[in-house]
């Protein structure tokens, strides 16, 4: 049974491919930038990911684009979708609940763009894709997906049958799923919405592609893009949607027996065909990337398309579901990021070298755990990043490295002193 279901199991990553690739050939050009926006690209990306509370207010996004600008980095990769909301104007999900104190009017986003580009940086909107809630600190508009939705929520698989027996309106649903999480915050960040779901895909494609068409972003970078880990998703929903895409091969015999069995056992599917529900997980994960690539590139086709992605590959298939090897092979991506956060400079070169040789001729942007790392360690790893063939850097994070203790005249000079003297405007 596992054999004839193979073909069917691949099958969703060639209309990928097909897809990926007919958007990239038919894409029209897009006209010259005009006088005062954003630089062309740098021979090397020197980025900082910017978590979403530096774009809190306007004196905290004038500090970001002077500290970016004065220490030769070329490239801001800006959370505006943190939680399931929106650091941005968005008629599809709530205003972040960090710019209560900021007039109706402020939109961090709208704001940091000319001031970037005017100062020769280029803009990423960086996006949570799955990860929709914290598990600590629940969200307080009743409009944000985890109330309007809670069926398209991940479910683990240590609570698959609890939670089959619990109606998704009811508070007891997303209570439920949060305190298990709460116990499991050094593995599972929070509450993710599941690609499984069509309706969940639909909606976070919808997200994108609304961010992509009010903003002359630079490009969009994809964050999340996974499944916490292989444990997940083992909702009913999810179990139904496996269901009924294994369904046609199967004979009537298994059905029967299987159906049987998923009266008293709702993963009973999932159980019998462990190599097809693996499969399956994958596929709709890259179909999700798929429908992403294809909304920005519709949108905005000069953009580029760029992904955080766990370091090892294999690590990432297999308990991740993460197949971003094949995202890079179809041209889903123009550039992959490995977050390789060790402090093993040794496993840190390797994980790097491994992701230039995958990459081919798409872009590989070494991700460095800076926060981890003292500023002589950070300039060793651009360094080594440089050695394997990366096409740049990109720094965890902004937040971390210009705030007290790690004071930005410290930590960021000596980092910029050492790595990137050629760059103007560096100190």
């Amino acid at each position: 049974m596992s054999g004839s279901l193979l073909g069917r199991r691949l099958a969703p990553i060639a209309v990928v491919a097909l897809i990926g690739l007919t958007v990239l050939l038919v894409a029209p050009a897009r006209p010259a930038a005009a006088p005062g926006s954003a630089p062309a690209p740098a021979a090397e990306i020197r980025a900082l990911w910017v978590l979403r509370a530096s774009l809190a207010s306007p004196q905290s996004i004038a500090q970001l684009v002077d500290t970016a600008r004065t220490y030769g980095f070329n490239t801001l990769l800006v959370q505006v979708r943190g939680r399931g909301d929106a650091y941005y104007q968005s008629d599809i999900e709530p205003r972040a609940e960090d710019l209560e104190d900021q007039p109706a009017s402020f939109d961090p986003l709208a704001a940091l763009l000319p001031a970037a580009h005017a100062a020769g940086l280029r803009v990423h909107a960086w996006v949570n894709v799955n990860l929709v809630s914290s598990a600590f600190g629940l969200p307080t508009s009743p409009s944000h997906v985890v109330y309007r939705h809670p069926e398209w929520l991940m479910v683990p698989r240590p609570l698959a049958r609890e939670m089959a027996d619990v109606d998704p309106t009811s508070p007891a649903y997303v209570g439920r799923l949060a305190r298990w999480t709460r116990t499991q915050s050094d593995e599972v960040e929070g509450l993710y919405t599941s690609p499984l779901s069509p309706g969940a895909s639909t909606y976070v494609t919808d997200v994108v592609s609304d961010l992509v068409a009010r903003y002359a972003l630079d490009g969009v970078h994809l964050d999340y893009l996974r499944y916490p880990d292989d444990r997940f998703d083992y909702s009913r929903y999810a179990m139904a949607e496996f269901r009924a895409d294994v369904l046609p091969e199967l004979s009537d015999a298994d059905r029967q027996r299987l159906d049987a069995l998923a009266v008293d056992d709702p993963v009973a599917y999932a159980d019998a065909l462990p190599d097809e529900w693996s499969r399956f997980r994958r596929a709709r994960l890259s179909s999700l990337m798929m429908r992403l690539h294809t909304a920005i590139k519709r949108r905005r086709p000069d953009a580029l398309v760029s992904a955080a992605v766990a370091p090892d590959a294999d690590e990432a298939f297999a308990r991740r579901l993460q197949d971003w090897r094949t995202w890079l092979d179809t041209g889903l991506l123009d550039a992959v990021c490995p977050m390789a956060y060790t402090t093993e400079v040794t496993t840190f070169s390797r994980q790097i070298a491994a992701a230039r040789s995958f990459a081919g001729t798409h872009a590989v942007w070494a991700g460095i755990g800076a926060f981890r790392l003292t500023a002589a360690e950070t300039v060793a790893r651009i360094e080594s990043a440089r050695r394997q063939g990366a096409d740049g850097v990109i720094l965890f994070s902004y937040d971390a490295l210009a705030d007290p203790p790690r004071s930005r005249d410290t930590y960021l000079s000596e980092v910029s002193r050492a790595a990137f003297a050629d760059a103007a405007g560096s100190r």
